[in-house]
């Protein structure tokens, strides 16, 4: 019973850490575990204002890009993004966050640079209004995607453009009140799918089907032309929080989530 109290306070204390909701958290340095994948929730809203901090540990390309920002929230948000990437990464490697360099593919999914690719730590970020989501693993593709909830889109114009014939069909079969749910459901897991294939917008979104039921636990129904792709991945809805929606897309069956998920809190 001792044993069984003390697991689940050290994964009450885990999903404490890996929801970080102030600029003053502290992050222990260890190792990422070979068998699993650990999802970091950022409440930038609570940290984006402390700019300068964040951007002690900007390399200079980040801090151009940040300067792009027309507007301060947005800039702000962006730099609180990869200043804790830097510092989750360097937790996990042992290492400083400023010694960190990124390497980018041609639909420039980020990894890690020449120095620690050799560590297999594979990571994926996504932010939407005041959150951002940041998934991490070792030696499998990861994507995440999370969007805020919005009832303003419409619905049909955007699947009818982004959505296969099947989600389609999903979406238009649900009640009215169900729909924008399900739509901002269906986005983030083809989201999350692409950028954890790495193929981005070259992969048509109409070759793959997914689920829009809520919690889906196996959400990637179908990949076209090679239907067997399917089973090489695991799509599954993951927590955000209220007002947001959230996918987590992760390549082989052989893992395990350790997520802040708010319903470990006390």
């Amino acid at each position: 019973m001792g044993s069984e109290k003390c697991g689940r306070d050290c994964a009450r204390r885990m999903s404490q850490t890996m929801n970080i909701t102030d600029s003053d958290f502290m992050i222990e340095a260890s190792p990422l575990p070979d068998d699993e994948v650990l999802l970091w929730r950022v409440d930038l809203e609570a940290i984006g204002a402390d700019e300068a901090r964040w951007q002690r540990v900007l390399s200079a390309d980040e801090l151009a890009r940040a300067s792009r920002y027309h507007f301060a929230r947005d800039r702000q948000r962006f730099v609180a993004t990869r200043a804790l990437l830097r510092r989750i990464l360097a937790s996990y490697l042992a290492t400083d966050p400023n010694s960190l360099s990124f390497s980018y593919s041609k639909e420039e999914k980020p990894s890690l640079g020449p120095v620690h690719v050799g560590s297999g730590i594979t990571f994926n970020v996504s932010h939407s209004g005041g959150l951002a989501l940041l998934a991490f693993s070792c030696r499998r593709e990861v994507g995440i995607d999370v969007e805020q909830v919005r009832r303003d889109p419409d619905l049909e114009a955007i699947a009818r453009r982004f959505f296969s014939a099947g989600e389609q069909s999903q979406l238009a079969a649900l009640p009215t009140e169900e729909k924008f749910d399900a739509f901002f459901r269906c986005w983030t897991r083809k989201e999350a799918y692409i950028k954890a294939t790495g193929d981005g917008l070259s992969l048509p979104l109409s070759q793959f089907d997914v689920s829009l039921a809520a919690g889906d636990k196996n959400a990637l129904l179908a990949t076209r032309p090679d239907g067997s792709e399917a089973g090489r991945w695991l799509l599954q809805e993951v927590p955000a929080g209220s007002g947001y929606i959230a996918a987590l897309c992760v390549r082989g069956q052989d893992w395990k989530l350790n997520t802040w998920s708010e319903t470990c809190a006390p």
